[in-house]
């Protein structure tokens, strides 16, 4: 049974012990101050006519006494409501009153065929097809003292017909009731269930087609119901996204899977092509005829050498790729306060010992003096070497430089680089794992995870990094972090600040104004012109 036939089951139920109660109450105060109330009437009428027409008292033969009648007295005074029959038993004779002559035909009570089954009390009756209120007692006239049977009755038909009329009109008003009652309230049952059953096929709409997309439309009263549904449409919302991110993560997942396979694949081939190559050249019986041993000597030296830059390539994939895996697991840093200056300067000074071909020009660190970070140390560290030497790798010739900038309570760190650049439709993609904007992915070395971890070490320390490039002309990097600036610098030298930031901005976006070819990733588009 759906909920709206329940909800009417019940409503009616209640509504017909309601209206049973209720015509109970009201029929029983109208039988007794109205029908009662006739009754005791019409007896007292009775009684009343009956002291009138009693004469005296008699003896009968056995002792008794007996009251006495005036039969003529009580035909001609009776109350012309009240209908008199005597019924003399020695002469089986019947006198009657003149208005028990009913439609030209006079109509009788029935008389006890034995006196002695006479019961002197009132009852009701059916004479001529009508209900009447009958007093009987048996009595002697005051002439000869014969025994005569005296009945009295008044007509009960206005009463009886009133309470028939009231039962009727209780029991049909309440039927009646119950059944508009009954329909109407389907109809609302259904009118309020309606929106549940809209919920109902959006969640088949979902399950048959797939579709998050679906809402539920709903303009009513934000009651019980429509909380309901402004929840459900909540949850099929963070549903939908939730879906999305889950496909999106699932196909990232799959191409990262196919990506760490291939990038694993070409060191595991060199080192294996090398392995065998050694095993060949040791194993052999006899020395190749026009190879010396110092031939043989050197080619092993330079398979033992690519063995080991293949050996290390992948101790820096996996290890990557692990740091991507705690990235993915939620892992959480452990951070504390940091001075952001010896940590920068420590960095700065073991960059001139990567590889690198273009010229490291650092530039002045000393307005780093006094300002603190909330982080890690050796993820900041490790974060600044994967831009300084993804700028190595793709500046082969020209220079790359290092410095600061400062903005409000944040502290940049700007790498910029004369080197190949890229084009802005790439920009989006440059933290993706294992993409690499040239177009071979091969044709400079590496993973393709160093910016994928070092975007997840910036959101970990709630900052942000903005990129500037142009295709041919390099690329620059400026990663923002929130900081802790001295109080007494902040206070002192406020215009100075401003203009140096101002001097930056003007060279750190130059081509941005010049060239028209800038991408900013996170930043919100803040520039420090304001």
């Amino acid at each position: 049974m759906s909920i709206r036939l329940r909800l009417t089951a019940w409503y009616s139920g209640i509504l017909a012990l309601t209206l049973l109660m209720f015509s109970g109450v009201i029929y029983t105060f109208v039988y007794y101050n109205t029908y009662v109330s006739t009754y005791d009437t019409w007896r007292s009428r009775i009684s009343d006519q009956i002291r009138q027409s009693i004469t005296a008292p008699g003896i009968n033969s056995d002792g008794t006494v007996s009251s006495r009648i005036n039969v003529n007295n009580i035909l001609q005074t009776i109350d012309r409501r009240l209908y008199v029959q005597i019924y003399y038993y020695n002469t089986n004779k019947i006198q009657q009153s003149d208005n028990m002559m009913y439609g030209g035909e006079a109509f009788k009570f029935d008389v006890p065929a034995d006196p002695a089954d006479v019961v002197k009390d009132f009852s009701q009756i059916n004479a001529n097809g009508k209900p009447y209120l009958m007093y009987q007692q048996l009595m002697q006239t005051d002439v000869s003292g014969a025994p005569v049977l005296l009945q009295i009755a008044a007509s009960t038909e206005e009463a009886e017909n009133m309470m028939s009329d009231m039962r009727f009109i209780l029991v049909l008003g309440s039927l009646a009731t119950l059944i508009l009652a009954a329909t109407l309230g389907m109809f609302l049952a259904r009118k309020s269930m309606a929106p549940i059953g809209k919920v109902i096929e959006a969640a088949n709409a979902v399950q048959t087609s797939s579709d998050l997309s679906v809402r539920i439309d709903y303009t009513g009263p934000q009651d019980e119901v429509g909380q309901l549904i402004s929840t459900v449409n909540r949850m099929m919302s963070r549903t939908e996204l939730f879906y999305k991110d889950l496909e999106e993560s699932y196909r990232t997942q799959r191409r990262f899977v196919s990506d760490a396979s291939h990038e694993l694949r070409t060191p595991l081939t060199t080192i294996r092509g090398n392995t065998d190559l050694l095993k060949k050249i040791w194993t052999m019986d006899s020395m190749p005829q026009g190879l010396s041993e110092e031939d043989l000597r050197q080619m092993s030296v330079e398979a033992i050498g690519d063995i080991a830059d293949e050996s290390e390539r992948m101790s820096r994939l996996i290890s990557d790729m692990l740091s991507l895996a705690r990235a993915d697991a939620g892992q959480t840093m452990q951070k504390e306060l940091l001075e952001f200056g010896p940590l920068v300067e420590d960095v700065v000074r073991r960059a001139q010992f990567l590889p690198h071909r273009a010229d490291w020009l650092p530039g002045d660190l000393s307005s780093l003096e006094g300002i603190a970070v909330v982080g890690n140390k050796d993820y900041l560290q490790q974060m600044l070497f994967i831009f300084i030497e993804n700028a190595f790798k793709y500046t082969p010739e020209g220079e790359v430089r290092f410095d600061v900038l400062l903005y409000r309570q944040q502290v940049g760190i700007r790498v910029k680089d004369t080197g190949i650049g890229m084009d802005k439709d790439e920009v989006p993609h440059i933290f993706e794992r294992f993409y690499r904007a040239d177009e071979s992915r091969g044709k400079t070395p590496g993973t393709g995870l160093g910016l994928s971890i070092a975007k997840w070490i910036i959101d970990e320390h709630q900052g942000s990094v903005e990129v500037v490039t142009v295709k041919g002309e390099g690329t620059t990097f400026i990663i923002w972090l929130p900081a802790l600036f001295p109080e007494v610098q902040a206070a002192s030298d406020a215009d100075e600040v401003s203009e140096r930031e101002e001097s930056a901005e003007q060279e750190s976006f130059e081509p941005e104004t010049e060239k028209s070819a800038e991408t900013s990733e996170e930043s919100g588009n803040r520039h420090r012109a304001e």
